[in-house]
């Protein structure tokens, strides 16, 4: 009766399979090759016994001639064969995990923000890395390995049989604790990688947060207490490896005793066969060669049977991240030629974990081409407001609207090139100051960005850089300042054209130089545009036409700024005490 492991085992194997099958062509040649190679094998020893019994002995040096000449091309041909079989399983496996890591990508970038949010990343960097880079080895040294593995010792055995049944029998006596060792093996072996993979994957998650972290790290001078807390989980890790050495140097040992005895017994038996004219000379020889032949795939097979669970266990993780079906719902067509930007939420609830709420009963609307200052405390619920919009969550019930058509109703990705955000905390990826404003976006040309950054005040700014707009920027803009970054951070957005655009608290850490840079950045890119302005600073939303302030995710109060100031509001109180 199959267990149910070995059922989820053989489902996931057949899923790799069936990623496979554009090349399953060469998968039947490789098949095909590992049968050759079983073949060949065999017929080695074969031609040696013949050699000894039909020429040596007889002293015919011209048969012996030709039959070195037939072993030498039967050597190059089983070399050149091999040769293929193994490139041809490692070629297969990186076209799997090539198709595997982009599919797992792609399934990634369209997952929702909450995954993120509970996830580390280390764990999310080992399944696209780590376990896919795995899952290689199920088809360059598992799968066919483990075909041709079974295929030699089934060809050898029958060798073996058609030239002596009794020693065949003799020199495998020790086959019955052979295989009992073997499976021991295996699933010791099996227990281990298990727990050295979960192990690499918290290592992994710890590393990447801890480097990404550094700095506060050292500004608390938290070293030794984070080198204690690696130390702890590198211990595991050590462990857990440790007891697959332990099994590892049981195991080869076990196999290299009973190989001894089994040559033992037929170098024992075999001259008893040979003094009683059972048994010609290079019957013993043969049986040499084909018990060390037989003991090389099984002192291989359950290390290759380890192999392969271990693909399919980092086969298991990633396609549970595939099967996550936790992917934003694209079911909008809409995608107008022209986007006025009126924005509109119609009792709009929220929740980011489902139980606890944290918008409640939210009504705004936003003119085209108005302002809206959203203010508060922090924990107010207005970053929620921005993320909402945009989808990057979904709302708990309610309605929000852009142009009188509920946001659903949009192509996901029209939405959001027409909403432009620039947040508080800036992300630049590696590379220059051009490729970080278009993010790649070839429709997007150099001159493009340099009209833009002339229309809102930035150009002379991003000359002043090294090497203007090919500056190189490091990881996460680390060699920019606060400011430098959130400049780069208005170009990104302004580049797209959004209808509609966010500004949170995009001033409210960055030094008074590149404020007033900014500053006069968003007075040229608001006009006539659609903006909803998360403010830190009060005096940043002066121009704005409308203001809600918000407490722990209510709207307490909403008007213009003069009309809030005129009454005993708590807009005036915050005013006055700035």
């Amino acid at each position: 009766m199959i267990s149910l492991q070995s059922k989820s085992e053989i489902k996931y194997l057949s899923r790799l399979l069936r990623i496979a099958m554009p090349d399953i062509h060469w998968l039947i040649v490789a098949i095909i090759l590992a049968i050759v190679l079983a073949i060949l094998g065999p017929l080695r020893p074969w031609i040696v016994q013949h050699t000894i019994d039909d020429y040596i002995i007889l002293n015919d040096k011209a048969g012996l001639l030709t039959m070195t000449y037939i072993l030498v091309l039967l050597l190059v041909l089983d070399s050149m064969i091999r040769y293929g079989f193994s490139y041809l399983t490692s070629w297969l496996g990186q076209r799997v995990v090539y198709r595997l890591r982009t599919r797992l990508f792609h399934h990634i970038l369209h997952l929702r923000l909450r995954y993120f949010d509970t996830t580390p990343v280390g764990t999310t960097i080992t399944r696209t890395i780590g376990d896919v880079e795995t899952i290689n080895d199920v088809f360059s040294e598992g799968l066919i390995s483990i075909v041709a593995d079974i295929l030699t010792l089934v060809f050898i055995i029958g060798f073996m049989l058609s030239i002596n049944v009794k020693l065949t029998l003799v020199s495998l006596a020790t086959l019955p604790l052979l295989l009992y060792g073997t499976y021991w093996f295996k699933e010791s072996v099996k227990k281990s990688f298990h727990a050295v993979r979960n192990q690499i994957a918290k290592l992994n998650a710890f590393t990447q947060e801890h480097i990404t972290g550094m700095a506060i790290v050292q500004w608390f001078t938290a070293e030794d207490k984070e080198y204690k807390k690696f130390k702890e989980i590198n211990a595991k890790h050590r462990d857990e490896q440790i007891k697959t050495i332990w099994a590892y140097s049981i195991f080869f040992p076990l196999i290299e005793i009973l190989l001894a005895v089994s040559m033992g017994l037929i170098v024992w038996y075999g001259s008893i066969l040979t003094i009683d004219a059972q048994a010609e000379p290079g019957v013993i020889i043969a049986f040499i060669m084909l018990i060390n032949m037989l003991f090389r795939p099984l002192r291989v097979i359950a290390d290759t049977f380890n192999t392969l669970q271990m693909g399919l266990v980092a086969a298991e993780r990633v396609f549970l991240l595939l099967d996550l079906h936790d992917n934003i719902s694209n079911t909008g067509i809409l995608q107008p030629t022209h986007l006025k930007g009126a924005v509109k939420f119609e009792n709009v609830n929220f929740s980011y974990d489902g139980e606890r709420e944290v918008l409640h009963n939210i009504n705004i609307e936003v003119q085209a081409g108005k302002v809206l200052a959203i203010i508060g405390a922090t924990g107010a619920g207005k970053s929620s407001i921005i993320n909402i919009l945009n989808r990057q969550y979904e709302i708990t019930s309610g309605n929000i609207y852009i142009d009188d058509h509920l946001i659903h109703e949009y192509e996901l990705s029209y939405l959001r090139k027409h909403i432009g955000f620039v947040l508080q905390d800036v992300f630049l990826f590696t590379g220059s100051i051009l490729e970080n404003i278009r993010l790649h976006d070839k429709n997007i040309n150099e001159q493009e960005i340099e009209n833009l950054a002339r229309m809102i005040g930035v150009h002379d700014f991003i000359m002043a850089m090294p090497n203007g707009y090919q500056y190189m920027i490091q990881e996460r803009g680390n060699n920019l300042s606060a400011g430098q970054r959130q400049i780069l951070s208005f170009m990104r957005c302004m580049a797209y054209k959004p209808s509609i655009l966010i500004l949170d608290e995009a001033t409210s850490s960055i030094d008074t130089e590149s404020e007033r840079i900014i500053q006069q950045a968003i007075s040229n890119i608001i006009k006539g545009r659609t903006s909803i302005v998360i403010a830190h600073r009060l005096s940043t939303i002066q121009h704005a036409n409308n203001i809600i302030v918000l407490e722990k995710g209510r709207i307490i109060e909403q008007g213009n700024p003069a009309e809030l100031i005129q009454q005993n509001s708590r807009y005036a109180e915050m005013i006055y005490s700035e």
